[in-house]
């Protein structure tokens, strides 16, 4: 039977400097070579992995944690944020002085020109801050937004929002998403498409927005460097994305 493997991003595939390691690209070559469909799974928007695709010769995808989803170049299955709730929270986190970046498939804009939180987390990701445009939000659709506070001043708008979802992801910085959107929901979307059974199905990830997907596919690998929560949902858990993890996993699934 044909099998398939979701790849996160950050911290599966790519290492901490934002690296793909020689051997993680190696991996992926052999298991396609295999005969095993290769996608993605991410919370990264679309632009944000273009380069990342071409190299891994890879059309099919799915990202802003599950709302955007693309088999072989072709967009199956889209989930926009609610305008109405977003124009809400914006007026909301303008208050308290929290900015946010909003998302589309193609590109992403920042409601204020400059903020620390937002250099901070998005250079993380090995992207610059992007341009202030305060009313992007309005008249198109967005899969996801960024929202920028600490930990301890998020709780307000976990509770007030019953429209959507939130996932920190890093130390200043919140995943704003459709309510019930996961990486789980999508992958449901693309396997359906392609009629795969449950136990074909495999995942790697190391975040906290890796869990419902792992738990969700017929074997879930957490990466050594995963957060511990992570690995409590997992299968099974490989070497860390340093230590060639990717390669050593599939190696250890019998998948190359």
């Amino acid at each position: 039977m044909k099998k398939i493997v979701f790849f996160d991003i950050d911290g599966t595939l790519l290492d901490h400097e934002k690296n793909l390691p020689s051997k993680t690209k190696e991996a992926l070559n052999q298991l396609k070579k295999n005969g095993v469909f290769v996608a993605i799974s991410t919370g990264r928007a679309p632009f944000m992995f273009e380069n990342l695709r071409k190299e891994l010769d890879i059309d099919s995808y799915v990202s802003f944690n599950g709302q955007y989803v693309v088999f072989e170049n072709e967009a199956i299955y889209k989930n926009p944020l609610n305008s109405q709730e977003l124009e809400r929270l914006y007026e909301h986190t303008k208050r308290n002085n929290h900015p946010l970046v909003f998302m589309t498939e193609k590109t992403m804009k920042s409601s204020v020109p400059f903020h620390p939180y937002i250099e901070e987390s998005i250079s993380s990701l090995k992207f610059p801050h992007p341009e202030e445009d305060p009313y992007f939000y309005q008249n198109r659709d967005l899969y996801q937004t960024l929202m920028f506070c600490p930990e301890e001043e998020e709780n307000q708008y976990t509770s007030d929002y019953s429209h959507f979802g939130f996932i920190r992801w890093h130390t200043y910085s919140v995943d704003v998403l459709p309510k019930g959107g996961s990486k789980a929901e999508g992958i449901k979307k693309m396997i359906d498409r392609l009629g795969f059974k449950l136990e074909d199905v495999y995942a790697f990830g190391d975040g906290l927005n890796d869990i419902e997907m792992l738990k969700a596919v017929g074997t879930g690998v957490a990466m050594g460097n995963a957060v511990p929560e992570v690995k409590q949902h997992a299968n099974m858990t490989t070497r860390s994305v340093d230590e060639d993890g990717i390669w050593y996993g599939l190696k250890e699934l019998e998948l190359i």
